[in-house]
């Protein structure tokens, strides 16, 4: 298949890059020439392509979809197929997955996940509403984006709830098995209360920092959802409140009557959480449903997060069909019987033996010494939080710190024992302190320019802090002073101040156009200036300035000179014409008489001269 990132569907969604890769698809960001904005197109893979059934699948539910609006939904804008590729054009949302934060964080705190999850129940109460069941709801398909808003992506797989065929094999369940209800995980239809459990387990991961349940395969993972009890969240994480780990267990509970009825019902009660009032959750019955023993004989399979089609874990209502691949066929499970009168008896039984033994223990005082306790996990956390963690916990708390440049100070990097160890109250846990990365000597970069300072500086992993200084005595661009000075101790990423040469100081020139002479070079002169005096022909009256170099506003260092231009007055021209009259010569003398007459701009003037030939 050629390049898909270099594909267009459509003649319109151009595909730049893969942003990311699920169990059916791919998504790429890609530009709608059309609309000229980012989009995220989800591309089918070509094994699912070749099938109607999914494929009329992938119709119908990319359909409902794109009849979702919600501020907590990414929007679907547009679905079709080019060539025998099948693609989802939606809202393409900057930011991380909830899996990227959990994984890259750890942990979250109880009210900001409460709040997360509060956004994820209404985005799944809208599509409820509108008869649209999620069917897999996981940290990957819910975004944050960098202004905190939560989006629920990833409605592709989802089937409208309606009274349509069954587009589901038998025996086999659409979602991710880490996420599973146990009526997903049988092979069951679901309901919105389906969705209400894989947000249970997503709320149950951000707060403990792993999900309920871990396996080989999605098979292992699944059926541990339907038989196995989860580990209690504030077991894994003491500082969760009671009231979300009610929540969260509710939410969560195997039966589905024991469930939050819908996803507003779970969103109101983590409302009521996080404004500190009762909560309606109560201890959530989370007591494994009985299943038969016969179980999906399969090889293990990478990656229990992905999404993917996987046989059911156990049996359903009746006869269900359990796929076992090495044959390749169906086989029979035999009915289930009820054990809900052996579980009760087994349970009494159980509590009058915690009895007897507390009362043998109070006796012997045995339990003078204290209680067991697993140790929490206070990696990740910083020094004062993970001491508080540990001291809640009944532990003593022993630190020790250690240079690491790839954890940021303060933060614990190991602790001992690890954690999940049981240990009896009163005993020590050593963490360990990252002091941050050894200091580095500050490089000397006076007398060098500004772009070799910067490379200096950051060669050695230190930030240069430019600042502007005027200076009489080095050259502009040039560095003055350095804050700390070469040879100083300080840690990697410090800021170094660079003070930079300006050049001296510099005035504006006064505007002294008009003025006098006299009282042009007295306003330069107090402007800090010296001035030189050139003279030409203007029309401006004498003694008069009619220009300056630099001219008025320039900015000009102190000191230096302002060269004056001071009129002449305007230039003069002159035109002469002489008129002479000569008397005939006769043999006597003869007094002769020339006049001569000059002409000037503004008057005429004549003389007369006498001359004796």
């Amino acid at each position: 298949m050629p390049d898909q990132e270099q594909r267009v569907f459509n003649a319109r969604y151009e595909l730049h890059r893969r942003i990311a890769r699920g169990g059916m698809a791919d998504v790429f960001l890609a530009r709608d020439s059309l609309l000229d904005r980012p989009v995220a197109v989800k591309v089918l893979f070509p094994e699912f392509a070749t099938d109607p059934t999914f494929v009329q699948r992938f119709r119908r539910e990319a359909q409902a979809a794109a009849n979702l609006s919600h501020p907590n939904i990414v929007s679907v804008y547009d679905w079709g197929e080019e060539g025998g590729t099948y693609f989802i054009v939606m809202e393409y949302v900057e930011g991380r997955s909830l899996a990227q934060v959990i994984r890259d964080e750890g942990r979250i705190e109880p009210e900001l996940a409460a709040d997360i999850a509060a956004d994820i129940a209404a985005a799944l109460g809208f599509a409820h509403r509108n008869g649209v069941v999620h069917r897999d709801v996981k940290p990957g398909n819910v975004i944050i984006s960098p202004t905190e808003q939560v989006k629920v992506a990833d409605f592709g797989i989802a089937r409208a709830v309606s009274n349509q065929e069954n587009l589901t094999q038998a025996g086999t369940v659409m979602g991710t098995a880490t996420y599973f209800s146990p009526e997903q995980a049988r092979g069951e239809a679901v309901d919105p209360r389906s969705d209400v459990y894989s947000l249970g387990v997503v709320l149950y991961e951000m707060l403990t920092g792993r999900p309920p349940f871990t396996g080989d395969s999605p098979v292992a993972v699944a059926y541990k959802h339907v038989q196995e009890t989860p580990q209690a969240p504030r077991s894994r994480n003491p500082r969760i409140p009671g009231a979300l780990e009610a929540i969260v267990l509710q939410a969560m509970a195997k039966d589905t009557a024991e469930r939050y009825a819908s996803a507003e019902d779970l969103r109101s009660d983590l409302r009521r959480f996080r404004q500190g009032s009762p909560v309606s959750a109560a201890t959530a019955v989370i007591a494994p449903v009985a299943v038969d023993q016969t179980r999906a004989i399969l090889p293990p399979v990478a990656d229990p997060g992905a999404t993917r089609a996987v046989p059911a874990a156990a049996v359903g209502t009746g006869a269900t069909q359990v796929l076992r691949r090495e044959e390749e066929h169906y086989v029979e499970a035999p009915p289930r019987r009820s054990n809900t009168a052996f579980i009760v008896v087994l349970v009494a039984m159980l509590a009058l033996l915690a009895g007897l033994l507390f009362l043998l223990a109070t006796n012997l005082g045995v339990s003078d010494g204290g209680g067991e306790v697993a140790v929490p996990d206070v990696v990740g956390e910083t020094q004062g939080r993970a001491r508080a963690i540990l001291e809640d916990a009944g532990l003593e708390v022993g630190v020790r710190t250690e240079e690491n440049p790839d954890v940021p100070v303060e933060e614990v990097f190991a602790q001992d024992p690890p954690a999940g160890t049981v240990l009896q109250e009163g005993d020590a846990v050593a963490i360990t302190v990252s002091s941050g990365a050894p200091p580095v000597a500050v490089p000397r970069v006076v007398g060098l320019r500004e772009l070799e300072a910067r490379g200096r500086l950051e060669t050695v992993g230190l930030v240069a802090d430019v600042r502007t200084e005027e200076s009489d005595d080095v050259a502009a661009g040039l560095v003055i002073s350095q804050n700390p000075t070469e040879g100083g101790m300080v840690a990697p990423g410090s800021r170094v101040v660079v003070q930079v040469s300006s050049g001296p100081a510099t005035v504006a020139v006064p505007g002294v156009v008009n003025l006098s002479q006299a009282d042009a070079t007295n306003l330069l002169t107090r402007a800090g200036f010296r001035t030189e005096v050139r003279q030409q022909n203007a029309d401006a009256p004498a003694g008069t300035v009619v220009a300056t170099q630099p001219g008025p506003g320039a900015q000009a260092p102190e000191g230096s000179t302002v060269v004056i231009v001071v009129s002449t007055g305007p230039a003069t021209t002159t035109t002469a014409s002489t008129t002479t009259t000569t008397a005939a010569p006769t043999t006597t003398s003869t007094i002769m008489r020339s006049t001569t007459t000059f002409t000037f701009r503004d008057r005429t003037t004549s003389s007369t001269v006498d001359t004796d030939e």
